[in-house]
């Protein structure tokens, strides 16, 4: 009844305000170069997102090489994503290097003896525990689910699986494989994951997406590989199986943040209940203040056509509806013809799906999150909380916050205020971090001494931006204790005079 209340609200001639909700885009050979990367940044890409199951390090090296290039000309932010393999199980070589017709009925053999190419009466997958794995009435499915087999029979001693072909379909060599229902046992980073997060930490980057985390000890074992070097970047888990799903509360209570892989994900799990599972992760993220990506196909049809299909444009949308950081592009501007086209409506549709949310009753959301956030609130979670009803109740324009971690900035960005947060850091790599929290407007100064004076010089900085202009109301959090991380106490209401014109940080 929230959702008619705030529906009967609606109207179509509202324009919506400056976008909240962040941009992922994947980057590939088409659009890599120092001119389509500024592209991007300027049409609304957050967070550059390169996909290590593809390319070289040269080849990540030089995207990288090139979005610093083009920032440093721009003078605008950008974060980096490194996406890892992680740790996966793929069929092997066939006889016939064309490929293996499958018909429905058809019998087949699988084993996971990869010495052997394939042939019509026998297939190999590269996963020794096969045989322990999988029972008779579970499935085996080969190529992104194209391909479903039923398990008929389990044969240990001759070493393989009696499958039937549900679909009639042609099987290529080295194609991705799941075991939907059973408990895999891979190692959590493979050899490659390892070697491709040294060369993160090398170049610097701001966040590790990690696929395939099943458990909590998962993402641990990446924080050890980060070591001190790099413990700033963020762990952000891919939840692309049942496992990660049951261990889900665990894996987030040591994450940094989650990504909604619904590719793997709508593999592993019944097609119907895919949206219950998003809901769920998505809101349990919002709820322990932890920023969420929504992935996988939100605008795939733009990958060779210059418009999305209706149904493409209302699952962004109810994405942001249900609360999420971010939305992800990956093929759309990895390798598609539209990229720019692609960010420009996914942008669009943020931001009236925003507009949307604007219509909700502020103080019964608020009140659901204070509701469902575990334990008794911290002095700043209080204070961060409470900036957000004041915003509300004030009508004010824009909140600024004063940050060195940006912990102070997430915890009012939970609070969904209808305004956008205004966060000054000194950090360089808070800045960027916040490019994964949604409504976060990150400002780099070189310190955060003497609060008044440098909050005056943002008000300046808002009026530039269009954030705010003479006459707003804005709500400052920052903390008596200036320059020291976790201090957060104190919250103040400005009106913006004359005097903020011209003023800049």
């Amino acid at each position: 009844m929230a959702t008619l209340s705030r529906n009967l609200r609606l109207n179509l001639d509202a324009h919506p305000r400056q976008r909240k909700t962040k941009i992922v885009c994947t980057i590939g050979p088409r659009t890599m170069s120092v001119e389509m990367l500024g592209k991007l940044v300027d049409t609304g890409m957050n967070v550059c997102r390169l996909n290590f199951s593809h390319g070289t390090h040269e080849f990540h090296g030089q995207i990288i090489s090139n979005l610093r290039e083009s920032l440093k000309m721009s003078g605008k932010i950008c974060a980096i994503m490194l996406d890892t393999k992680g740790p996966e199980i793929r069929s092997c070589k066939l006889v016939d290097k064309a490929g293996l017709e499958l018909k429905v009925g058809q019998e087949i053999k699988v084993s996971n003896d990869t010495s052997k190419p394939g042939t019509k009466e026998m297939i190999s997958i590269d996963y020794p525990g096969l045989l322990t794995t999988v029972k008779p009435g579970g499935y085996i499915l080969i190529a992104d689910g194209l391909i479903s087999l039923s398990i008929i029979s389990v044969h240990p001693e001759e070493g393989y699986v009696q499958c039937r072909a549900n679909n009639n379909a042609k099987l290529g060599e080295t194609k991705n494989v799941h075991l939907p229902g059973c408990i895999v046992d891979l190692p959590a980073v493979s050899a490659k994951d390892k070697e491709d997060i040294l060369f993160g930490i090398e170049q610097n980057v701001n966040f590790i997406a990690a696929s395939f985390i099943r458990k909590a000890e998962d993402v641990l074992t990446i924080r050890e590989i980060l070591g001190e070097k790099g413990k700033h970047i963020h762990i952000i888990s891919k939840i692309e199986n049942e496992e990660g799903l049951d261990n889900f509360n665990d894996i987030l209570a040591v994450s940094d943040g989650v990504m909604v892989a619904r590719g793997d994900l709508g593999v592993e799990m019944k097609m119907e209940k895919i949206f219950v599972a998003q809901k769920m992760m998505v809101s349990r993220c919002n709820a322990a203040n932890k920023p969420v990506i929504t992935a996988t196909q939100m605008l795939e049809s733009m990958i060779t056509n210059p418009r999305p299909t209706r149904a493409e444009c209302t699952d962004v949308a109810n994405a942001v509806l249900d609360g999420t950081d971010c939305v992800m592009l990956s093929g759309e501007t990895a390798g598609g013809d539209y990229p720019l086209e692609a960010v420009e409506i996914m942008d669009k549709i943020c931001g009236e799906a925003e507009e949307v949310e604007a219509s909700t009753d502020y103080h019964t959301l608020f009140a659901a999150l204070k509701l469902a956030s575990p334990g008794a609130p911290s002095i700043a979670e209080t204070v961060a909380s409470y900036a957000v009803a004041t915003a509300i109740d004030l009508k004010a324009d824009l909140i600024i916050t004063v940050t060195e971690t940006g912990y102070t900035s997430r915890l009012v960005c939970k609070y969904r205020p209808p305004v956008p947060v205004m966060c000054i850091t000194s950090w360089p790599h808070t800045v960027l971090q916040l490019q994964v929290t949604r409504g976060t407007v990150p400002i780099l100064v070189d310190s955060l001494m003497g609060t008044d004076s440098l909050v005056e010089r943002a008000l300046g900085t808002a009026i530039e931006k269009g954030l705010a202009k003479v006459g707003s109301r804005v709500v400052v959090v920052s903390g008596i204790m200036e320059g020291v991380p976790g201090k957060t106490n104190m919250l103040k209401v400005i009106t913006i005079g004359e005097s903020a014109k011209g003023l800049k940080i």
